[in-house]
């Protein structure tokens, strides 16, 4: 969700207004609103993060305003366009559309909604929710994290997503792992340690899933573990650190919300990742799979091999690969095929026959696209991603508003090409004499 076409957005959002109005008992919600309507209330909400463009969005709609109807007054429901404003969207993690969260007693800790999408059923897992929050609060608990050693034991419950070291387990589980470690040294006594809890805990959780476990957050009672603490000069409470494979330890110094500690997990968890695969489009699937699952799409469409042989062909890959790494934070996907063979495809984006090498970066989603005007080079290309990257450049819609049918293909064997050998023609039972005659 890092980015979108900047000229895409802004017609887009002309053509297609967000799905709520004032007039609906769905209450809007935005970067600016949301910690005060929703974090700091004692209600509990429904949130559903939605795009505007979505069609399952669209046919959720009118049930999502019927269950904010029957809810009011009970329980509150509100929707974000995390079209609109990706940063909110990021920060829960929402990877798809459209979202739905529960923000219970406890509002760092939000629950995922897997219900059906009629009205029924949201009103029937909202009312369960309800039930569980009233329950917890005539037994005394608040839903929330208690501070301390105990409750970080504990982890807040079954699955401890923070993970804590000793001096005895601190070196085989960081200091051998090729895994990222973010490690908060802590003194339970220490008020803006407790006060950090909850959002390490919650951003521990979200590392955990975004990462796939790459990223790790950690803590440490440096008051029971001086050892540790002697040896990373641990002064100050909470002090957090960094731990890289092969690299010092590094003091991390930003914010201490929830989204702070993601933002900067993320990074870190980009910077480490391999850059991203340069695909050949040899079938509908690869094309796909690969435009679908990325924001955009970056599609090269090479020279014929008869043109370039293998060494030129190698040193456009070699191009592309220095820019797969260079914009890998991006997380785009990466495409190329060769001129001629997906005609149609080069067509619908403009391209069409001549001009090799060419890219576009496509928009799978809104079925947008913007052309390379200047050089196939690194600085020709980073030029032009460079812009796409703040929002600037034309973009034009896809030709017939979707992919066109993909060919199969062989992929590259890697080689020169060869010209098609011509058959040849054997004269051996040919009478030319006769044939001569004959023809006067």
């Amino acid at each position: 969700f890092a980015l979108v076409l900047g000229t895409v957005s802004c017609t887009l959002f002309l053509a297609v207004n967000g799905l709520y109005s004032a007039s609906d008992d769905v209450i809007e919600l935005t970067p600016t609103n949301f910690n005060r309507e929703v974090i700091q209330s004692e209600s509990l909400w429904l949130v559903e993060f939605y795009a505007p463009w979505c069609g399952h969005c669209q046919r959720l709609t009118p049930e999502w305003k019927k269950a904010a109807t029957a809810l009011k007054g009970v329980v509150k429901v509100g929707a974000v366009d995390a079209d609109k404003h990706q940063s909110l969207g990021g920060q829960y993690g929402v990877r798809g559309f459209p979202t739905i969260k529960i923000f219970g007693a406890n509002k760092n800790k939000a629950e995922d909604y897997q219900g059906g999408r009629t009205s029924e059923a949201i009103v029937d897992a909202a009312l369960s929710a309800l039930r569980s929050l009233v329950k917890e609060r005539l037994s005394g608990r608040s839903g929330g994290y208690s501070s301390g050693k105990q409750s970080r034991e504990s982890g807040g419950g079954d699955k401890k997503d923070v993970i804590e070291l000793t001096d005895d387990s601190f070196d085989k589980n960081v200091l051998n792992s090729d895994d990222v470690w973010m490690v908060e040294f802590y003194a339970p006594w220490c008020g803006h340690c407790k006060n950090l809890e909850p959002e390490w805990a919650a951003a521990a959780t979200e590392v955990k899933e975004q990462t796939k476990g790459k990223v790790k957050l950690a803590a440490v009672d440096a008051t029971v573990n001086q050892m540790l603490a002697t040896r990373y000069g641990i002064r100050g409470f909470p002090t957090i650190k960094i731990f890289q494979k092969g690299e010092d330890p590094a003091d991390y110094e930003g914010g201490r919300t929830r989204s702070d500690i993601i933002a900067r997990a993320l990074d870190l968890f980009s910077d480490n990742a391999p850059p991203p695969e340069l695909l050949e489009i040899v079938s509908e699937d690869v094309l796909k799979t690969t435009c679908d699952a990325h924001q955009l799409c970056i599609i090269s469409v090479l020279p014929h091999i008869l043109d370039t042989g293998a060494s030129g062909r190698n040193s456009y890959l070699d191009v592309m690969l220095k820019m797969a790494e260079k914009y890998k934070k991006k997380m785009w996907g990466w495409l190329w095929t060769e001129a001629g063979a997906q005609a149609d495809l080069e067509s619908s984006l403009g391209i069409g026959g001549f001009g090799y090498p060419a890219m576009a970066a496509v928009n799978a989603r809104k079925m947008k696209f913007a052309l390379l005007k200047g050089s196939f080079s690194e600085q020709g290309i980073n030029e032009f991603l460079r812009e796409l990257s703040v929002g600037r450049g034309s973009t034009a819609p896809v030709g017939g508003g979707a992919f066109p049918k993909i060919n199969v293909v062989e992929p590259w064997d890697g080689k020169d090409g060869e010209l098609p050998v011509e058959d040849d023609i054997d004269l051996s039972d040919v009478d030319l004499d006769d044939w001569d005659k004959d023809e006067l």
